[in-house]
């Protein structure tokens, strides 16, 4: 069945069918009784008995309890007379035995199996040999499966119409095993690890009209023989190794609606043929490299294409933007040049067109009055002149992105009348003149990026009415006067750039909100640090570099630092950097009360004011560089009573069926120990983290999650026992599964496996005191990738990571890594945070870039904050260094061929030639992980694969 939201006639009306009978089996069915023969009542009752046996209960099939199968849940019969059972649904019950599919052979009239979301592994050879012999099964459904070892062959089946194995973990190349389907019209492949070329023998009778093989390791050419199948009407090859150029002979298949072709590594050019297919609405190719011109007409019956991130070169065909039905256009990121096209379609809804050579003007009359037009995006071309005032008519604009073009002249006063704008980018340009007051008035902005122009006069006071506003940069301006007063009732404030100004005056009290960022470097700020800045706790980055301050550095600032735990006895302070204010007097002296603690469990504070170099050769103060996933911890020496007080169980239970944890875990014990402050270790944006010693000696982790949290939706206590049971059965060594849980009035505490040797990025950083050779970070790489790709495998549904760090990998040693809090996403609720789900979905230099325009978290998301892991590893730097990103570092690096060794971490890749292969062959796989489109990214399994391979 198709993924895109689309179906064939056929299989609408098999949905209408099974929602038909479904209903129909839930109805009270007063007058008839079951009329079905004795043999299938027979069959029915020994399939009911066998999957009772074998999958412990899942399935509530009970003859005894009703006796007429026609009534059971999942079980579809004749509608007239229940003379016979046609469907059988088993899907989402968790099975793993499949010793029940031969039995459901001897159902002769099934016309429908669904054993999708199950754990099956294998198909029974007996499956094959009697099921093929059904003379009306129509639709066969083993997706989201455990299922290994080659595609079976598929012989009989005569009716067979819908087949679908994706999601699975079937592999090796497919040839003749489904030529014998003579009424096959869909077949779904996706998501699994088949290889060799794109099969061909799909039955004799040409009658395929859904081919879905997407995210397999197929690889060679795309066949011509794919044109012998003229009912085609969905074709989606992306996401495999496919090499050479699309056959010209493609525009053959007159039925074709959808051709996806993403993520290979096909050249050469776009067929002129794509535009003699009248009924193809989609065409995506991007992320290949293809590396010719776009030929003209194309987009004549399209309504979405997608070329992006190719080789593309000349100029945009002068009617690809203007054909009437088009919708959505991406040629970002190829290497197009000349100028924009004049004309746009009516129905333009979304054009991508940054990161090209584009040059000339902003084409006014293109955009004038576009009602339809939502994203507009031309960032990082060479686009001249000024913005047009016309671009104020789009009114249902969301996203606007002109960045990093050579564009002049004033802001329009018009782009006020974007009521509907949610992020405006326009950094990096050569714009002047005063910011307008309309652009203050935006109701729904949340992105404000108007850094490094020439932008003059001061910041208009209504800023403060930007109540959606999430990141404002204003930095690299001229803009002069004072921060306005009321900038502190801007709640959704969460990162503020005003550095590289002249700006000067008081500096009012900001937001409490502020999390990823305060700069106010580089300005004319005098006189004392105010002590209003103490209450922004949450804050990652403060930068009061470069400006006239004088006075002692507050002692406040010390308390802004984010704690991580490390194995120290002994803690560690880093004294702060007073230059480039030359009136600052440093504070170095350590607090009596950390004196007191050294034979405690201790925590190392890190307090790294970052020193910027500055035109006149000053050396500046004054950031703090924290994880945003990470809050201080206290360690002020008196605790109050209610830090003092044992909390209260309301309700505690075991998770894990291991003998010795369950012997071990004291819930008494570990709520004494959270009480006191002293056995805090680490403490993250969602959890705190306690080290529990049991009277038995055992160390384990009791995390905190604070139930009366608005972000948390936890719910009743019996919900959020009901979800933990869920995670408590998962079963992997690279994932810290919960133990066992204890609910309070006010927070819930889980229990978990300790890992003592603290975190992955405290173990880079040399913070715990231990080298990390290739040997040791290679197994890191492939045990992390092993648990997230099991979390991702996970039926009926894919656990996704809310946040995957380095401060998120736990070590239990230099070569076993735990992936932590995979429970984030089942009891957070982003939309109740202050913030985007961009903002609180993962670390800053781990978010992919798409979380700012999908706000949703993903499988891809999860592959590329993985990807920078990788590259921490390989390089041995930070996710964010300096204020760049290092994805963004790597990948700017990477297009040179001679500079990729330059990337690697010297210390480890010298070691010895094999050692310097391997991290090259790692790379590679990094490289492909911080994709920035989510479609060229490959999934988990691929990467393990590959990282399997690289050594």
């Amino acid at each position: 069945m198709s993924s895109y939201g689309r179906q064939t006639t056929l299989l609408v009306l098999y949905f209408n069918f099974h929602f038909f009978l479904s209903f129909f089996c839930y109805l009270p069915v007063p007058v008839v009784f079951s009329a079905l023969s004795s043999n299938q009542k027979t069959a029915m009752i020994d399939l009911s008995n066998s999957l009772n046996a074998s999958a412990g209960g899942a399935v509530s099939w009970d003859v005894n309890k009703e006796p007429n199968p026609c009534s059971w849940k999942g079980v579809g019969c004749n509608s007239s007379t229940n003379s016979s059972v046609i469907r059988i649904s088993l899907s989402g019950h968790s099975i793993s035995s499949s010793e029940f599919l031969p039995l459901v052979c001897r159902i002769e009239s099934l016309q429908v199996l669904d054993v999708s979301r199950n754990r099956l592994t294998t198909i029974p050879p007996g499956f094959i040999s009697a099921c093929g012999k059904l003379g009306e099964l129509k639709l066969l459904n083993f997706s989201v499966n455990n299922l290994v070892g080659r595609l079976p062959a598929f012989v009989g089946f005569s009716a067979l119409e819908a087949l679908d194995f994706a999601r699975n973990n079937l592999s090796g190349n497919i040839d003749s095993e489904l030529d014998g389907l003579v009424k096959l019209r869909s077949l779904n492949l996706t998501f699994n690890n088949f290889s060799g070329p794109v099969p061909t023998l799909l039955g004799k009778s040409k009658v395929l009209e859904e081919l879905e093989l997407s995210m397999n390791m197929f690889d060679g050419p795309i066949p011509d023989e794919i044109v012998g199948y003229p009912n085609l009407t969905l074709v989606d090859l992306s996401g495999n190794q496919l090499t050479g150029i699309i056959p010209a002979r493609i525009g053959e298949l007159s039925k074709l609606e959808v051709l996806i072709l993403s993520a290979n590594k096909l050249s050469g050019g776009i067929p002129q043929s794509i535009s003699n297919i009248t009924s193809l609405w989609r065409f995506a190719a991007n992320s290949n490299d293809f590396n010719e011109k776009i030929p003209g007409g194309i987009t004549k019956h399209l309504k979405n294409l997608d070329l992006s991130y190719n080789k593309l070169s000349g100029s945009i065909p002068s009617d690809l933007l203007s054909a009437r039905n088009l919708q959505t256009l991406d040629l970002s990121n190829n290497r197009l040049e000349g100028p924009v096209p004049e004309v746009l379609s009516p129905s333009l809804v979304r054009l991508r067109l940054g990161s090209n050579l584009l040059a000339g003007k902003i084409p006014s009359a293109a955009i004038a009055t576009h009602e339809n037009l939502t994203y507009l995006e031309m960032e990082n071309n060479k686009l001249i002149g000024s913005i047009p005032p016309e671009v104020g008519g789009c009114r249902k604009l969301a996203l606007l992105n002109l960045a990093q073009n050579r564009l002049s002249g004033a802001l329009p006063a018009n782009l006020g009348s974007l009521s509907s704008l949610e992020v405006l980018r326009l950094q990096s340009n050569h714009l002047s003149g005063g910011i307008p007051i309309q652009i203050t008035q935006l109701p729904k902005l949340s992105v404000l990026n108007i850094s490094r122009n020439s932008l003059n006069g001061s910041i208009p006071p209504s800023v403060s009415q930007m109540q959606s506003l999430v990141n404002m940069n204003l930095q690299g301006n001229k803009l002069s006067g004072s921060i306005p007063v009321g900038i502190a009732s801007m709640n959704s404030l969460m990162e503020l750039q005003l550095g590289q100004n002249q700006l000067s005056g008081d500096i009012p009290r900001m937001p409490a909100n502020l999390q990823i960022a305060l700069n106010l470097s580089s300005n004319l700020f005098q006189g004392l640090i105010p002590e209003t800045l103490s209450s922004l706790s949450g804050l990652e980055i403060l930068d009061l570099s470069n400006n006239s301050f004088s006075g002692k550095i507050p002692d406040f600032l010390t308390t802004l630092g984010a704690l991580t735990q490390l194995n120290s006895e002994v803690p560690s302070w880093v004294m702060v950097d007073a230059h480039g204010n030359k009136g600052l007097i440093n504070r170095t002296t350590t607090p009596p009360q950390l004196e007191k603690k050294k034979k405690s469990y201790a925590v190392t504070i890190v307090l790294a004011l970052v020193a910027a170099v500055v035109a006149f050769g000053a050396i500046t103060i004054v950031a703090v560089s924290i994880s945003r996933q990470n809050y201080r911890v206290n360690d002020e020496q008196v605790q109050t009573e209610e830090e003092l007080a044992v909390p209260a169980v309301v309700q505690g239970n075991l998770l894990t069926a291991n003998g010795i944890h369950r012997s071990n875990i004291d819930f008494t014990k570990a709520m004494e120990v959270v009480s006191d402050q002293s056995n805090l270790v680490l403490k993250t944006r969602f959890s705190t983290y306690y080290k529990a010693i049991m009277p038995s000696g055992a160390s384990y982790f009791v995390k905190k999650l604070n139930w009366s949290d608005k972000i948390f939706q936890l719910g009743s206590h019996d919900r959020f026992a009901r979800d933990l049971k869920v995670f408590g059965k998962l079963s992997n060594s690279n994932v810290m599964n919960p133990l066992a849980y204890v609910l309070t009035a006010d927070s819930a505490y889980l229990f978990y496996e300790f890992a003592p040797k603290g975190t992955l990025f405290d173990a880079l950083r040399g913070i715990s005191g231990d080298d990390m050779d290739w040997g040791s970070r290679y197994s890191i790489a492939v045990g992390v990738a092993q648990g997230l790709s099991f979390l991702h495998g996970c039926t009926p549904s894919p656990i996704l990571l809310l946040d995957l760090s380095s401060k998120s990998i736990l070590l239990k040693s230099l070569k076993e890594p735990l992936i932590a809090e995979a429970e984030l996403l089942k009891v957070i609720d982003p939309s109740k945070s202050t913030g985007s789900l961009s903002t609180i979905a993962g670390s800053v230099g781990y978010i992919p870039p798409e979380y700012a325009y999908t706000m949703v978290v993903t499988m891809a998301g999860n592959i590329y904050s993985f990807g920078v892991v990788l590259l921490e590893l390989l390089t041995g730097k930070p996710a964010v260094s300096e204020g760049i990103e290092l994805a963004k570092w790597v990948l700017s690096n990477s297009a040179q061929q001679d500079k990729m060794d330059h990337i690697l971490d010297y210390s480890i890749s010298r070691t010895s030639t094999a050692v310097r292969s391997q991290m090259l062959a790692v790379l590679k796989i990094a490289l492909a992980c911080v994709s920035v489109s989510p479609d060229a990214r490959p999934r988990m399994k691929s990467v393990l694969i590959n990282l399997l391979n690289a050594r």
